[in-house]
């Protein structure tokens, strides 16, 4: 059997409630700046984590103007990759040699939402609602867009979606099912039929009063629960081959994925199913534990999540003599739910390219112990390889490994 071929990162995307494009996400992450703030916005009665830029999302040519919300983020994210890997139009070959996974949770929310709001106030369905609200909506959008005709997935694991399918899209390239693939996950949940139903499962954040813009914090005794965020993550990955014939650069190397289940409950986590999945992370990717200075952690401010997690990373690197600098985004960007995956690993991945580890934002009073909880200042660390984790409802944890792309 033939070795499996390296995967590179070579173009990624991002829109988010700290802004449109990766820098703005990454430096509000760096410098603790949050994203979060009242919504609806006239009365407030939750918090959100919303994108600020709205003309940016109404002035994209070539986008039908009736899409969900959460295509519209989809296609910017991927338009941002795509030009930042420096790949224009394909021929018809590299066309059918390049695919697109995505992944998202909730999917087409306000159209569901506004095609039941019609259907109970006697008017007629759109005649294009099936279409739009499919849970494949953003992938099909991403593929006509830019003349995709490789191989196809759509995920749809709950919070776990977009990093399930960055993990299936690494997989598939290091054996050769296609040369690169455009991968990511998006979602646009912040609408009320949603916002109620999370509140009504008790999880969601209480809005500080005094500064509702920290009503996420994650680690922290005084947490609440989570706040929702929409946004868009998008990554270009390809064969080392390929990438480097083309003359590519490469931000990161995409190397290891680990998927486990819990099969045990389906809103409770379980830490021996979270540790699982970074054992098979790691081992697939072939790191040393004490190779990995850095962990994106799911943490989204629920006590019972976050307190299972920080044990699963206290068991996992128990006696491995080094501890990796352990942070949530979430504070800053929400919890994006199916987009999670691609936004904090898009984190993850500048974080070791540029040595700089992002902390975990309004944490002052952390209530787990064991890990080494980054917090307060971004932290200046050149590290070699990467953890981001994405733990989801129903059981399903996804770990993904990143390192320092270096030749040969």
């Amino acid at each position: 059997m033939s070795k499996p071929e390296r995967v590179l990162i070579t173009g990624i995307g991002a829109v988010s409630s700290l802004g449109v494009g990766v820098e703005p996400l990454f430096a509000g992450a760096l410098a603790g700046t949050s994203g979060v703030r009242p919504w609806p916005a006239a009365e407030g009665r939750w918090v959100a984590a919303t994108i600020p830029d709205e003309m940016a999302l109404r002035s994209m040519p070539g986008l039908p103007t009736n899409v969900d919300r959460h295509v519209t983020l989809a296609s910017l994210a991927v338009r941002e990759a795509m030009s930042d890997a420096r790949l224009a139009e394909f021929s018809s070959a590299q066309s059918e040699r390049s695919g697109v996974y995505w992944g998202t949770g909730v999917g087409s929310a306000a159209t569901t939402e506004s095609s039941y709001a019609r259907l109970h106030g006697g008017q007629r369905i759109g005649p294009m609602t099936v279409l739009l609200a499919m849970q494949n909506a953003a992938l099909a959008q991403i593929a006509l867009e830019f003349g995709l005709r490789g191989p196809q997935l759509s995920v749809s694991q709950a919070c776990a979606s977009a990093a399930a399918a960055i993990g299936e899209a690494m997989l598939a390239l290091r054996w050769g099912r296609a040369d690169r693939i455009i991968v990511g996950g998006s979602e646009a949940p912040v609408v009320q039929g949603q916002m109620q139903a999370w509140e009504a499962l008790r999880v969601l954040a209480r809005r500080d009063e005094g500064t509702p813009e920290k009503s996420c914090r994650p680690f922290d005794r005084r947490r609440s629960g989570l706040v929702l965020g929409e946004g868009a993550s998008a990554f270009v990955l390809e064969r080392e081959s390929v990438a480097l014939e083309r003359g590519a650069r490469v931000h990161a190397e995409l190397c290891g994925y680990g998927n486990a289940g819990d099969a045990s409950h389906y809103a409770r986590p379980d830490a021996d199913g979270q540790r699982r999945a970074m054992s098979l992370a790691v081992r697939d990717a072939g790191l040393a534990l004490a190779e990995i200075g850095y962990i994106n952690a799911h943490a989204t401010a629920t006590t019972i999540g976050d307190q299972t997690e920080a044990a699963a990373i206290r068991d996992f690197f128990s006696g491995s003599g080094a501890l990796p600098a352990v942070s949530s985004t979430k504070g800053v960007h929400g919890h994006t739910l199916g987009a999670a995956g691609a936004l904090e690993l898009a984190i993850t991945v500048l974080a070791l390219e540029h040595g700089r580890l992002p902390p975990t934002a309004h944490l002052e009073e952390p209530d787990v112990d064991g890990i080494n909880l980054l917090f307060g200042e971004a932290r200046h660390m050149q590290i070699e390889a990467a953890l981001s984790n994405t733990f989801a409802f129903g059981g399903s944890n996804v770990s993904l490994a990143i390192r320092r792309y270096r030749p040969g």
